[in-house]
């Protein structure tokens, strides 16, 4: 009798013990890395290492190719796995540094999805970290008047219920809220580092600058990237000058144990950027969505005649589409520049419909050479 074939069953119940080798090798992998984060930490070298990634993605394609499985999904593979591997070793390095050790932080706005990013990242650095936010509900027993909970943090439905006693605070607040909270913050003449976390400044720069002339140590921080963020390789965070000496510095230096790239700007340049880095970025991405939406057709039926990239720009117009929209359109209208970026793409959008009309075929090819020689020079 011949070899009994192997059912169905048989071949999940293989699969899944194939998976589970996948999450053991993985798990093995992060231990190592742990280890190699802690030797890096030990000789204060960098975390991330470009020369060795590519190493790492050129070993995955060649195993690829040795074993007849796709090079470019064993690449994108090896990066997924590395981001974890630097995540991790970020995080261990933050919480072996304790730069935060002894202080205290006071994040406002910290029931709020930024809030509680901070308010964990600063965690991570050794800061005794309280939260204050009207959102955070009635208080424990143990936590009213100023005490700490048993966690050790306090949390304050009002940042003026909290005592005056804190080495940092961030006003993770939304951008209306923020304008109105620095002056106050500025009129209480608040000890310690206090910086905002806006995506626009212009509403904020009175309450900044009041601060300043009343002696608060202010700052102003955009951190470009949301609060799904695990790791801050290729995450860049916009620490600008607010009067107070020193106090952009020392926001700066929250984030030197981290992978993030700290740009440093005036205050006053920070909006005609951001009109096109996040307002023009969000308008294009919502008016495409829009344009498909009033098309008639169906979501489902577009998804299966859809193109590399039509699922790409859909992808990207979805991750805008579940973001707050009550931030997304504060970014649109509290930003003085931002109706020059609008009017940008309107415009844009117009001769391109001008060119194919007009069946234009050198100056639509002209466009898309432009287009590709303007990225071209980026870094």
């Amino acid at each position: 009798m011949g070899e009994k074939q192997p059912t169905l069953p048989d071949l999940r119940r293989e699969l899944a013990r194939a998976d589970e080798e996948i999450l053991d090798a993985w798990a093995r992998r992060e231990e190592v890395a742990g280890a190699v984060g802690r030797l890096k930490e030990a000789a204060d070298a960098p975390i991330h290492d470009a020369r060795q990634e590519e190493r790492v993605v050129e070993r995955a394609r060649a195993g690829a190719r040795r074993r007849n499985l796709p090079e470019g999904l064993a690449a994108e593979l090896a990066r997924l796995v590395m981001r974890s591997s630097l995540a991790r070793q970020e995080q261990a390095r933050l919480r072996a540094r304790r730069q935060g050790a002894g202080q205290k932080a006071l994040v406002i706005g910290g029931a709020g999805r930024m809030g509680r990013w901070f308010a964990a990242f600063l965690g991570g650095q050794g800061f005794r970290v309280a939260v204050a936010d009207p959102g955070i509900g009635e208080p424990a027993d143990d936590e009213k008047e100023g005490k700490e909970g048993k966690d050790g943090e306090g949390r304050f439905r009002d940042w003026t219920e909290a005592p005056d006693d804190f080495d940092l605070t961030v006003v993770a607040a939304p951008l209306a809220v923020t304008a109105d909270l620095l002056p106050r913050i500025a009129a209480a003449g608040r000890r310690g580092l206090v910086f905002d976390i806006g995506s626009v400044k212009t509403p904020l720069r009175p309450g900044l600058e009041e601060m300043a002339r009343r002696g608060v140590s202010a700052a102003s921080v955009h951190p470009m990237f949301g609060p799904d963020t695990l790791a801050l390789h290729r995450r860049h965070v916009l620490v600008m000058e607010a009067g107070s000496p020193g106090a952009a510095d020392a926001a700066a230096e929250l984030f030197s144990g981290t992978m993030a790239e700290v740009l440093r700007l005036p205050l006053a340049a920070h909006d005609p950027l951001i009109a096109y880095v996040l307002g023009l970025s969000h308008a294009a991405n919502l008016a495409f969505l829009t344009a498909v939406r009033e098309s008639g057709e169906h979501a489902p039926r577009l998804a299966r005649l859809s193109s590399v990239t039509f699922d790409r720009q859909m992808a990207t117009a979805a991750a805008v589409a579940r973001e707050n929209p009550r931030l997304y359109f504060e970014i649109q209208r509290s930003n003085p520049h931002g109706d020059r970026a609008l009017r940008s793409l309107a415009a844009a959008v117009h001769r391109l419909a001008d060119i194919v009309r007009a069946g234009d075929e050198d100056a639509f090819v002209s466009l898309m050479r432009e287009g590709r020689d303007y990225l071209g020079a980026r870094p």
